[in-house]
């Protein structure tokens, strides 16, 4: 029988048996009512094997901060294959139907993503566009730096339901400085961030935990947290906010000394953070490097016209594209810090590299050098590389703070 790809008219409930099996793994009636809270129908694209329900994808509408501007992103969510069609280029079919959809409404010209399998979505288009790190760090190794200002900071603990306004606006003033963060902007987001989602671990952990860090009553900085009492307990970081080095180390020494665990653990500290510097032990932290948010270009004209650029540039990319085909061609970039126009040219290309290796530069990781040395990215025009890179950068790392 004929695989069909389109638009989902069914009911959320109709979706929970496949979600299951392609996912692999039991969701709770809570974890479930979080995503239904923030799931957009109308951006759900289903294949369908006859009546049967096959395969999924969907989208939320996000605004992702990039450098100099925030801009419009198709936010990737819920992508699965029945575990009985894999193989048979279902997924394949259903990304190309999503990223069409995107492209031909002219609003996001981006597409994002958080992936359980990173190797997918390379083929694909998406290309790595943060890092950030895995870091455990002992309870006897926790000893930091002194840094000044930090005795003027009250760490308070707060009710995160009560405090969601006031962490959410403070959230959302530090997303506009870092490029790969998002706006927390609707109420179901909001709950989504503090709630029970399908990537959050409740086994052996206490309820989520918020402590606010504040200098004459103002907010400075919060965290959240769960402590664990497994075999070694500690404290599981899920998010640290902070608007000063004073604050930002105020929160860590609380998080770094909890009574009866042993040791702190946070899966996504920024790769720039101050806290493996302020270490006293170098060897303290045990950090690995893991991906974070992955950029897929819809629209390339649209994309890289949509931010600015560190330098003055005026460059003729050579973009691949073989998934989007309107994608590949010459494209003249000329911009700056105060913003940029992208078109079609006739010119031939300063660098040729795939839409893969755009998406992982666009959000300013320092990578177009890298991917140069790989031989990713090729240089036709000498200095090309080293002029497109400096102009890609962004005044941050970028950071994903909120997986989807």
């Amino acid at each position: 029988m004929t695989i069909e790809i389109g638009r989902f008219e069914g009911e959320w409930t109709e979706l929970l048996g496949l979600l299951n099996l392609s996912f692999a793994a039991p969701w709770s009636d809570v974890q479930l009512e979080l995503e239904r809270g923030v799931w957009e129908k109308e951006r759900s694209i289903v294949a369908t094997d006859g009546k049967e329900l096959v395969g999924h994808t969907s989208a939320f509408s996000l605004r992702m901060t990039a450098p100099g501007a925030e801009v419009p992103v198709a936010g990737v969510t819920l992508v699965g294959v029945s575990p009985t069609h894999r193989r048979r280029g279902i997924l394949r079919d259903l990304m190309r139907k999503q990223l069409t959809e995107v492209y031909e409404s002219g609003v996001e010209p981006v597409a994002a993503l958080t992936a359980s399998e990173p190797v997918i979505y390379g083929r694909f288009g998406y290309g790595l566009a943060s890092d950030h790190q895995h870091v455990t760090i002992e309870r006897k190794s926790r000893e930091l730096r002194k840094v000044a200002g930090v005795e003027d900071v009250r760490v308070r603990f707060a009710d995160p339901a009560e405090s969601l306004e006031r962490c959410t606006e403070f959230h959302n003033a530090e997303a506009l400085t870092r490029p790969g963060m998002i706006q927390h902007s609707t109420e179901a987001w909001r709950q989504y961030v503090i709630g029970e989602n399908v990537v959050t671990d409740t086994q052996g952990a206490s309820p989520l935990r918020c402590v606010l860090a504040e200098r004459d009553g103002e907010l400075a900085g919060y965290a959240y947290y769960r402590s664990r009492r497994t075999d070694k307990g500690f404290i599981d970081v899920s998010r640290v906010h902070s608007n000063d080095l004073a604050a930002h180390v105020a929160l860590w020494q609380f998080l770094l000394d909890p009574d009866l665990l042993r040791e702190t653990t946070y899966e996504g500290l920024p790769s720039d953070d101050p806290l493996l510097s302020l270490l006293l032990d170098p060897r303290a932290a045990r950090a690995r490097t893991t991906d974070g948010v992955w950029v897929r270009p819809a629209d390339v004209g649209r994309a890289l016209a949509a931010r600015t650029y560190a330098t003055d540039i005026d460059v003729v990319l050579g973009i691949e594209d073989d998934f989007l085909p309107w994608n590949a061609g010459s494209w003249q970039l000329a911009g700056g810090p105060g913003g940029a126009t992208c078109g079609k040219t006739d010119r031939q290309p300063d660098l040729v590299l795939g839409v893969r290796e755009l998406g992982a530069v666009y959000l300013g990781k320092p990578s177009l050098g890298l991917l140069h040395a790989a031989g990713l990215v090729e240089e036709r025009t000498q200095g090309a590389v080293a002029a497109t890179s400096r102009a890609f950068l962004g005044d941050r790392v970028p950071w994903l703070d909120t997986g989807f």
